[in-house]
């Protein structure tokens, strides 16, 4: 190719000089390449100027440019682009003579800190739908009990709860198996997508990073990311660090629950080696609302991890064991203190990872995986003459594996880098206890995935990808389900294609389309009988299809350093939408309302509009506001259940250097757009307050104060599924937290 473009070059140039000696012209002409210093790749669509003129152009597909017509004597060449060192090259040039000049440019990355990887295999820091991450002091900030109150309340993510424990993130009105929750990019294997009363297999105080995709992602995660992806990432493989010792400690307490929580982790490094080692503890009461206590919330939760890492500059990587033991209650029998549910789980899980790069066409490679066993009970107990007597109502047993094999390719043609991958993701999940309600379940899946990024100039980009997946579903016979046979077998394809335009440097419009799918559950094609820790008796329905979506998001960015703005809207229409629905009927047996899943088409669409303001040098002024309408309309136009209202999230605050302190208000929309036997809810207004202080001496101290809900507001979550009613949310808390950088 670099042949080809020299003698093409060649030729142009011939021909212009041949123009210009008829005309007596004495122009000079020069020609060459952009490259990356380091790999030597070609780098296409980067700008090339003379310097203190307006002679300049951008390089073709193949980082090649020519610039005509050049005045003799000494010029300097200026390289610049987004992601690149600024390079200037001095060169001197006679009449009528055509030079070659090559220009090695540096890699710097693209606002690296907030470049999503989750949303793209090459990170090449270009967007094509709504994302966002927290890291750092954003993620101390947010420290919570659980991801899904550390998650509340950021555009377009809402929060499932049945006490703080449980309580899971909720994009754009999808809930459960639709929001994928990944352990450091690969699926974790808890059951926490299946019901409102599973946890998260993950204390938030071990996350070094979380990173958020709105959106359909099943293009390089697969089924279950219909509405989005959230990243857990942890540093349990150290891939960055200092020679010797280093590590951090972290204290919180809170009131609202009287809990405590402690977090610790220690690391060596060595020259091309290093290992670490976690351990994080928390612990808590009952729920504190205005109400009183909300018994039935406390929680008793170990984490802990050792990894190893290594570096020998072709090939970094390393291995991890963790483990997490989680005990908690749910708000079930409230009205009886003797009587409660208690749910307890253990989790064991193996990690790895290594990057490499090669020589040839696929030059940088990443495989990683997860292998994790996870034994979880739901446990009905009742205090009789100061004894306690246990049943083991529902019993998981579940061996899960995830696995990814990604190639990146160099540029060809009119393709950017871009990666072809593999995935390869299953379990087997037993299922037993006296009040076991659906089958166990073997699923084995198989996908492989490309993506691929297309520069149309040094503004604007195409994004095309498709995967293909053959997923295999069986059940697994258990004492309810003794004769149980089926299975299903099932091929899937996921496309998208998506753009991303910046015609200023302040500007900056992107979008996708995107067919995803989703394989039903075992609970949404079995389930028959009282589901304990939910408090719901459900009712599966064999006959379900696969979920289809067809779906567009778009979003416009303005940044220019005092505003920085952000509106998305999205809209998505799904074919055998699986609703799960409440029936307006109450088992006899076990008093439980009954909810059933049926399949209907449905649309969801809305928006979120973020942004934040500049007022002075310290004082930033930060706004946000979303929507969701979820409709079902093949078998009627009711809405869809568990939709969350419209609300306005405001915070203000002013950084002083050494500390911070601020506000923040947020408030709910009424939800009167409720399903058929839901019940609405009213609106609310919350205000917080948060303050830090900054401290460097021996380590870096940070000290974190918050109080939310100030004015200990009444109130209640739409999509809290704490059955009794009466019950608000968590009243006033002040939240103290301590962190320790040595």
């Amino acid at each position: 190719m670099r042949t080809i473009n020299i003698l093409i070059a060649a030729f142009a140039l011939t021909m212009i000089n041949l123009y210009a000696s008829d005309e007596d012209h004495t122009d000079a002409n020069v020609f060459g390449h952009v490259v990356s210093a380091g790999d030597g790749e070609h780098i296409p669509f980067i700008n090339v100027l003379i310097e203190g003129t307006r002679t300049g152009t951008i390089t073709d597909a193949s980082g090649h440019y020519i610039l005509t017509n050049l005045p003799e004597g000494r010029h300097t060449l200026v390289v610049r682009g987004m992601g690149y060192e600024t390079t200037s090259v001095e060169f001197d040039i006679r009449a009528n003579q055509t030079i070659e000049v090559d220009v090695e440019v540096h890699y710097t990355g693209i606002d690296l800190e907030e470049i999503v990887i989750t949303a793209s295999p090459t990170a090449s820091g270009f967007r094509y739908q709504p994302d966002m991450v927290y890291v750092g002091e954003m993620l101390q900030k947010r420290t919570e009990v659980s991801f899904g109150e550390m998650l509340n309340h950021s555009p377009g993510i809402a929060m499932r709860s049945l006490g703080s424990s449980p309580a899971r993130p909720v994009i754009r009105g999808m809930d459960g198996d639709r929001i994928l929750v990944l352990e450091n990019g690969e699926r974790m294997g808890d059951v926490s997508g299946t019901s409102a009363d599973h946890s998260i297999a993950l204390d938030p105080l071990v996350a070094s990073r979380v990173e958020v995709v709105r959106g359909p992602a099943s293009l390089l995660y697969g089924s279950s990311a219909l509405g989005g992806v959230i990243n857990l990432m942890t540093t349990d493989i150290p891939d960055r660090w200092d020679a010797g010792s280093s590590g951090v400690m972290s204290l919180q307490g809170a009131t609202m629950n009287r809990m405590g929580a402690g977090f610790g982790r220690y690391t060596w490094g060595g020259d091309d080696l290093a290992v670490t080692g976690r351990i994080a503890h928390r612990q808590s009461s009952d729920i504190r609302t205005p109400d009183g206590v909300l018994p039935g919330t406390s929680m008793n939760n170990y984490d802990g991890a050792l990894g190893l890492g290594f570096d020998r500059g072709s090939a970094t990587g390393g291995l991890s064991v963790s483990m997490a033991d989680q005990t908690y209650e749910i708000p079930d029998n409230i009205d009886d203190p003797y009587e409660g549910v208690e749910i307890r789980m253990q989790r064991q899980a193996l990690q790895g990872r290594m990057n490499f790069v090669n020589d040839g066409f696929l030059d940088r490679g990443q495989v990683r995986f997860n292998a994790s066993r996870m034994f979880q009970q739901e446990i009905e107990y009742e205090w009789e003459d100061g004894v306690i007597d246990e049943d083991v109502e529902l019993e998981y047993e579940k061996y899960a594996f995830s696995s990814t094999l990604t190639m990146q390719h160099k540029p060809f043609e009119f393709f950017d880098r871009g990666a072809i991958g593999v995935n390869l993701h299953g379990h087997r999940m037993d299922v037993g206890g006296d009040e076991a309600y659906t089958p166990g379940e073997l699923r084995v899946n198989l996908g492989v995935f490309t993506f691929q990024e297309i520069p149309l100039s040094n503004k604007m980009r195409l994004q095309a990808g498709l995967r293909f997946d053959v997923q295999h579903t069986g059940a697994l016979p258990n004492e309810l389900f003794p004769g149980i046979s089926e299975s299903r077998n099932a091929f899937n394809y996921t496309g998208s294609i998506g753009f991303n335009h910046r015609p200023l440097d302040e500007l900056e419009v992107g979008g996708q389309f995107a067919r995803s799918h989703r394989n039903p559950s075992v609970e949404e094609l079995f389930a028959d009988g009282p589901h304990l820790g939910a408090g719901v008796y459900e009712i599966g329905n064999r006959n379900i299809k696969d979920e289809v979506g067809q779906g567009a998001d778009l979003f416009i960015r303005w940044n220019d350093g005092i505003f920085d703005i952000e509106l998305a809207g999205f809209v998505n229409y799904f074919r055998n939408y699986i609703i799960f629905e409440p029936t307006g009927d109450i088992d006899p047996g076990s008093g439980y309302p009954v909810f059933r899943y049926i399949g209907d088409e449905a649309r969801l669409m809305g928006f979120e509009l973020s942004g934040s303001v500049r007022l002075h040098e310290n004082v930033e002024l930060g706004v946000g506001t979303d929507y969701v309408d979820g409709r079902r309309f093949a078998n009627g136009t009711e809405y869809l259940p568990f939709i969350p209202p419209f609300r306005f999230m405001a915070d203000l605050e002013y950084d002083f250097g050494s500390g911070w302190i601020g506000g923040r208000l947020v408030s709910a929309a009424r939800q009167g757009r409720i399903a058929p036997e839901e019940e609405a809810t009213d609106g609310y207004t919350l205000l917080g307050f948060t303050a830090g202080y900054r401290l460097t001496g021996h380590g870096r101290h940070v000290i974190i104060l918050r109080v939310d809900n100030i004015l200990d507001q009444r109130y209640r979550d739409h999509l809290s599924r704490v059955a009794e009613r009466n019950f608000p949310m968590p009243g006033r808390n002040f939240t103290l937290a301590y962190r320790l950088f040595f």
